[in-house]
């Protein structure tokens, strides 16, 4: 009987780890349906966003759905700026790391772009500007 309870932990462990293995494979095939067509898309830890027909759009996945976050017109982009996610106003130099988000500025307004990795941020933004200059 006490080696029963013993393993009574592991079979938890193994029911809440295919769980949660199953919420994620949900949201990634969710991901890709709302990516589809999407010239640039991204999916971490801080959300999902897409470029579609000149629109960046980004949003959270949330309750088994992705809520929209915010938008922004790729053609009217004047500067991408990479700044700490938490830190206020503080840019990041070229070898941080870690959570972070582009500060996409023009069209007279600015908006935040949360990213998981200052790296794939980096390669957001030399894409983004790219792509808004073909757009103009």
């Amino acid at each position: 009987m006490s080696h029963g309870l013993l393993w009574l932990p592991l079979l938890l462990v193994f029911v809440l780890l295919t769980g949660l293995g199953w919420l994620e494979r949900r949201r990634q095939r969710l991901f890709r349906e709302w990516a589809e067509g999407a010239e640039l898309a991204k999916l971490d830890a801080c959300g999902a966003a897409r470029l579609r027909d000149g629109l960046l759009t980004w949003s959270r996945f949330s309750a088994g759905r992705f809520e929209p976050e915010g938008e922004f017109v790729i053609k009217t982009l004047e500067l991408v700026e990479l700044l700490s996610l938490h830190s206020g106003e503080a840019p990041l130099t070229e070898e941080s790391q870690g959570a972070c988000r582009l500060r996409l500025v023009g069209g007279g307004q600015q908006k935040d772009l949360p990213f998981a990795d200052a790296q794939r941020a980096r390669q957001w933004i030399g894409e983004l500007m790219a792509r808004s200059r073909c757009d103009l």
